[in-house]
């Protein structure tokens, strides 16, 4: 068995995350993938058992990734403006620099894969969100609520934004790009919204 080779495998991840955005799952293959690389198919089998294990494990490296960056700087002992303004600074940086794992990751919520992804990665993310959640409400800064409607009213508002951002445009077409003072005016509403 050849030894792997580390510029090659992430060219492979690369080009792979590029075409899955592009192609979509059904789209995507793996004789696709290494003629893009200019790689044997071969090649690719020393990485990855199949196209779902590639699919796999790209997916599960880049969400520890996403989630390591969520919690940058984050602490559940944090008051709920603090840590949501953190939350929401590192998400929206997350984002912005990485369109392409953004417009993935989206796919992958509504696929297969979901569980398999996000399992893998969500413990210490989970935990330390739902700490944050039991604290802000301990305290006082925030009503109990079921964790879908806190998210709801907490993130989606800028996944809509960036939504828009990474389409281009918003509702009705118009030309569209997310700006700093958008996003924090947005901010401002959600913590109103949250607070009691």
């Amino acid at each position: 068995m050849r030894p792997r080779n580390t510029c090659k495998q992430e060219l492979v991840q690369q080009k792979a995350i590029e075409m899955l955005v592009t192609d979509g799952f059904e789209g995507f293959s793996v004789n696709k993938l290494a003629k893009a690389c200019k790689i044997s198919v071969a090649t690719l089998y020393i990485y990855y058992k199949d196209k779902d294990d590639l699919i796999i494990q790209i997916a599960i490296q880049e969400a520890g990734k996403m989630s390591r960056e969520m919690l940058l700087d984050f602490h559940p002992d944090l008051s709920l403006e603090e840590g949501l303004r953190i939350q929401w600074r590192n998400r929206y940086r997350y984002q912005i620099e990485n369109p392409l794992m953004a417009l993935l990751f989206e796919q992958l919520r509504s696929s297969t894969y979901q569980e398999k992804i996000f399992a893998a990665i969500l413990g210490p993310f989970k935990e330390s969100m739902g700490r944050f959640l039991r604290n802000a409400i301990e305290r006082g800064e925030m009503a109990k609520m079921p964790l879908e409607v806190f998210w709801s009213i907490a993130y989606a508002p800028l996944y809509n934004l960036l939504r828009f951002h990474h389409e281009g445009r918003s509702i009705g077409g118009k030309p569209f790009e997310v700006k700093d003072k958008m996003v924090w005016q947005t901010f401002d509403l959600v913590l109103k919204a949250l607070k009691l």
